[in-house]
């Protein structure tokens, strides 16, 4: 009996957030059939399952299957994603903002403007001024996760035209408060500065004026851990309060990634209003090799092909097999690990949707740069993403995908 109640739990909440994100196309099945007989193929793996509670571990598993027609139709696997249980984002934020920035630019509809547009901003207490453009920060966000691409895209779009367009698009619960990897206030934060785009003849297309944030959050009770090191390389015997920090859920994440990878399968109000072109530049960098960038010349050693691509990979620096390509963003911070890929094999003829993110701080103090990635965080998701890859092998599908869509020439620039 509480077996059969926790079933039913898990596909309750699973047709909960299916529904509220006005996802089409979607089943949900029973999780402990599937997946336990994939964690069941890795002893590594189950053993990391078995601490599922410790480290916080959250993985959707979906599973793609076309029609007739070629149309995905989509199966959750889901294990331990509870949006009770919070796990900070990190760079996995960078995603939706990348989508919104270049929807924000289609809905201005300025004669001249686009991604590629000149981007100045004003000097200010964050940064000199700088100059750059919509496409390059997006380009740097999924080739190597820059945290400054992603700071000047908050910068342009602002704190409340983030938070107010998730929400229109029914991620509801989404907080994106701050920007990354600099310390600033929740007053700071609410605060962008001047942003102007010109042309190639340096003619003034767009001024956008220094922005307040006025947007109201929901209070929130995030505390995780014993005791932290605070900003100031203070230690602080009481747990870290993640309330003011960014928040989004993963099943959030994964329609987000699914809207941009298969518009057709989400609603209108749904979708990023994106352009043709919008899509196939967003399919290039999400799942280009730092290697194979023609604008950014990479150091390979630390950048190196699989940076990054979590799932399959973990930490390895190896070359990626020629036939498999990742669209993902990851992010790792505060001791969390998450990914969000659409994983595709074009030889194999296999795509699927993997997401998950795993804690990585086991001593219970938050902040203090003892973290277990690579005793923990890369071999689980490396773990993690293998197994799935094997039991996509040999699933059965009634129709083989055509998967030309997402095979790209990286040696055109």
């Amino acid at each position: 009996m509480q077996k059969f109640c926790f079933t039913f739990f898990v596909l309750t909440v699973c047709l909960f957030a299916c529904k509220t994100s006005k996802i089409s196309s979607v089943s949900v099945n029973d999780h402990h059939t599937v997946l336990d007989s994939i964690f069941n193929t890795s002893a590594e793996l189950k053993d990391f399952i078995s601490r599922k509670d410790s480290l916080r571990i959250q993985i959707i598993y979906t599973q793609i299957d076309r029609d007739e027609n070629n149309r995905p139709h989509f199966t959750l696997h889901n294990f331990n994603e509870n949006r009770q249980l919070y796990f900070y984002p990190a760079s996995t934020v960078k995603m939706p903002t990348a989508f919104l920035a270049l929807e924000r630019l289609n809905k201005l509809n300025i004669a001249g403007l686009d991604k590629y547009s000149t981007m100045k901003m004003d000097s200010s207490y964050l940064y000199p001024a700088i100059q750059t453009s919509v496409a390059d920060c997006v380009k740097r966000i999924f080739l190597v996760s820059d945290n400054d691409a992603f700071n000047h895209l908050y910068e342009f779009l602002g704190q409340q035209y983030i938070n107010e367009q998730l929400h229109g698009k029914s991620y509801t619960d989404a907080q994106i408060r701050h920007r990354l990897q600099i310390f600033l206030t929740p007053e700071q934060n609410r605060q962008t500065g001047e942003v102007n785009f010109y042309d190639s003849t340096n003619k003034l297309l767009y001024h956008q004026p220094s922005q307040y944030s006025k947007i109201k959050f929901s209070k929130r009770k995030d505390f995780l851990g014993n005791a932290h090191i605070n900003y100031n390389d203070s230690f602080v015997n009481e747990p870290f309060d993640f309330s003011p920090k960014n928040r989004i859920y993963l099943q959030d994440l994964t329609n987000i990634l699914r809207s941009v990878i298969f518009p057709e399968s989400v609603s209108a109000d749904q979708r990023f209003d994106l352009t043709q072109d919008d899509y196939k530049f967003l399919y290039r960098y999400m799942s280009e090799y730092p290697s194979e960038s023609k604008e950014f010349n990479y150091d390979t050693s630390t950048y190196y092909d699989a940076y990054a691509k979590l799932l399959l990979y973990g930490s390895e620096k190896i070359k990626p097999d020629s036939s498999i390509r990742i669209f993902n963003k990851e992010g790792d911070a505060y001791g969390f690990l998450t990914d969000i890929a659409y994983i595709v094999d074009f030889d194999k003829k296999i795509e699927f949707i993997l997401s998950a993110t795993i804690f990585c701080d086991t001593d219970g103090v938050i902040n203090d740069d003892k973290v277990e990635y690579d005793t923990i965080g890369y071999p689980f998701m490396k773990a993690l993403g293998q197994a799935v890859y094997q039991y996509e092998l040999q699933r059965k599908r009634e129709h083989v995908p055509d998967l030309s869509k997402f095979k790209i020439d990286y040696t055109t620039f």
